[in-house]
């Protein structure tokens, strides 16, 4: 879908306004929208006229008037009431096309925010709270449009036929029915401060819940192999007690919006029927007895449809306090910037650290500090040091997923804070530790991103990366199913999937953050035979605290407490019998 179209309902979406951003939302497809009004409007008029045709009806029976009379109101009501099904089906269609349409703008509007949004924010916010305002809140807005817009329309048809034909048929009475219209706003108004207080604890609490059930989920190998149910159902229990105690809350002030709603309209029913019989009976208005059961029909059909909006009052809250939770994340400032920047149309794979230094937010001193590097195009650098060191800061700078706060990085010489990064990373493939795949087929991870592979391809890239065979193996070969982030594969086959990810993109840099370091000797043997093929000719960064692993680099960059301490080849930082030689012999016990 096109980035405009993505982003026109991120523009209208305001946290401090919902009401009026979901009118604007609304107001997106003028045309269907005021169809579906138009048919609402036509299908409603039975509403307007059946008090009418009953006391007709009644004024006949009373005055013994003819029968061919009820049997032409029985003609009028009956014409009036069939029209409703057709246009009832026009506007459903038109309106909950409508709202559908809402519902998929916002959740496209929103993957492409959280796409665009640093990789800061993904860190510090939960991945389960994300896939709640994906899913829940959204589906929450679309509950609110679906239940609270027939009601509303409804009590506004009603509400203009009854002032109208209460206006042609006995206007003395338009007074008592404008006492409705005070009292509805008065309780509305009067609850609206606590219920938009209780939803967002309530939408807080959710949201926590949501991560910890996320975390449980992700950690049930560690709490299984630590024997630590009871900690974890602990943990859940807590944030279920919270969303007990909110909820809670919110249903005590709903049921006392509701009581109070359906006490004053039924008093105001019931004060407008005994009005009317008094004004009858004393003949202080003309009023047949028709008159007063369509004047009680009216008003009874007013504070009906009033005291089905207030009823209401819980879902408009609900929907509208998730606007605002959608509206964090549409407004959340923390945007990776690359609109109006240089596209990077070739690579070459030059990486030059010009004096960059990064320090973290909050952190009392720098993470990376005046790194000063030159990579050549093709030249493998690997990067050691103890935990801690800067050793992954320094591949999220290259990356981009963070900013140097002073000095510069340039690729093939061009400042790469002027560059559009997104174009920077499609000729770059990242070997992670724990290779990320998604539920899907072992072709469609590999070649994920990629439409356009072919077969031939993809079968190249798996047997370069020692993947081939193990994948004819599975039961429909590359279409197998690997399962919830690969779970039905090992370690070292999730491993080389990601190698042949790469591979599949021949990327001109290369990055490998301990890519084997958690495999078992025979996978880490297959891996690195692997990676070997992988590195050919990229510039490669590696990443490890397995030294075995980097000792072929063509370059060694040791690193302590941010800094470059040394660097050279292998065996010329074991002569120099430096910091890298003391983790060599640690690691190794040979000096």
């Amino acid at each position: 879908m096109p980035q405009k179209a993505l982003s026109a309902p991120a523009a209208l979406v305001d946290g401090q306004h919902p009401t009026r951003s979901v009118l604007r939302l609304l107001a997106r497809r003028p045309w269907r929208l005021t169809f579906a009004i138009a048919a609402f409007s036509v299908k409603e008029i039975p509403l307007w006229f059946l008090p009418v045709v009953t006391a007709g009806i009644i004024d006949v029976v009373a005055t013994g008037g003819e029968l061919s009379a009820v049997f032409w109101w029985f003609a009028l009501a009956a014409v009036l009431l069939l029209q409703n099904y057709p246009n009832n089906i026009i506007y459903t269609r038109n309106f909950m096309t409508v709202v559908r349409d809402l519902g998929a703008d916002l959740r496209n509007a929103l993957t492409a925010r959280l796409q665009s949004l640093s990789i800061g924010y993904h860190t510090r916010t939960s991945s389960s709270i994300v896939q709640t305002k994906v899913v829940r809140d959204v589906e929450n807005v679309e509950l609110m449009l679906q239940q609270v817009t027939h009601p509303l329309l409804s009590s506004i048809m009603v509400m203009l036929g009854a002032l109208t034909m209460t206006a042609i048929k006995v206007p003395q009475f338009l007074p008592v029915y404008a006492l409705t219209v005070p009292i509805a706003i008065g309780i509305r108004y009067g609850m609206r401060n606590r219920s938009r207080a209780r939803n967002e604890v309530f939408r807080r609490e959710i949201e926590t819940l949501s991560a910890r059930v996320g975390e449980m989920a992700s950690l049930i190998p560690v709490t299984r192999a630590h024997g630590l149910e009871e900690t974890a159902i602990t943990r859940v229990a807590g944030g279920a007690d919270g969303v007990r105690r909110a909820g809670l809350d919110l249903d005590v002030l709903n049921g006392r919006v509701a009581s109070i709603s359906w006490v004053a309209m039924q008093l105001l029913g019931v004060a407008c029927l005994a009005l009317a019989a008094i004004c009858a009976l004393t003949g202080f208005l003309p009023i047949t007895a028709g008159e007063v059961v369509m004047l009680s029909s009216y008003f009874a059909l007013l504070t009906g449809g009033l005291t089905q909006l207030l009823m209401l009052i819980p879902v408009g809250a609900r929907g509208l306090e998730s606007v605002r939770s959608i509206a964090e994340v549409l407004q959340e400032p923390d945007v990776e910037q690359n609109s109006g920047k240089r596209v990077a149309s070739q690579v070459q794979g030059e990486i030059v650290l010009d004096a960059a230094s990064h320090r973290y937010a909050d952190a009392d001193d720098d993470a990376l500090h005046v790194i000063d590097l030159r990579i050549a195009p093709g030249e493998t650098v690997a990067f050691v040091g103890s935990s801690g060191s800067g050793k992954s800061t320094l591949l999220n700078l290259v990356l981009g997923f963070v900013r140097p706060t002073s000095g510069r990085i340039l690729l093939d010489g061009q400042d790469m804070q002027e560059l559009d990064l997104r174009t920077v990373r499609r000729s770059i493939s990242v070997v992670p530790q724990e290779s990320v795949l998604f539920e899907g087929t072992i072709f469609d991870n590999v070649t994920y991103g990629l439409p356009d592979a072919t077969p031939e391809r993809v079968e190249r890239a798996l047997r370069d990366a020692n993947a081939w065979d193990f994948v004819r193996d599975q039961p429909q070969g590359w279409d197998t199913i690997v399962g919830e982030r690969g779970a039905r594969l090992s370690g070292g086959q999730r491993q080389r999937l990601a190698i042949a990810r790469a591979l599949v993109r021949d990327p001109r840099i290369l990055l490998l953050d301990e890519a084997t370091s958690a495999l078992d000797p025979e996978s880490e043997g297959l891996v690195k035979e692997a990676l070997e093929r992988l590195m050919r000719g990229r510039t490669t960064l590696i990443v490890a605290h397995r030294l075995s692993t980097v000792r072929q680099a063509d370059r060694i960059v040791v690193l302590e407490r941010g800094r470059v301490i040394e660097q050279g080849a292998h065996d010329e930082l074991l002569a120099a019998g430096g910091r890298y030689a003391t983790l060599h012999l640690a690691q190794t016990g040979i000096r």
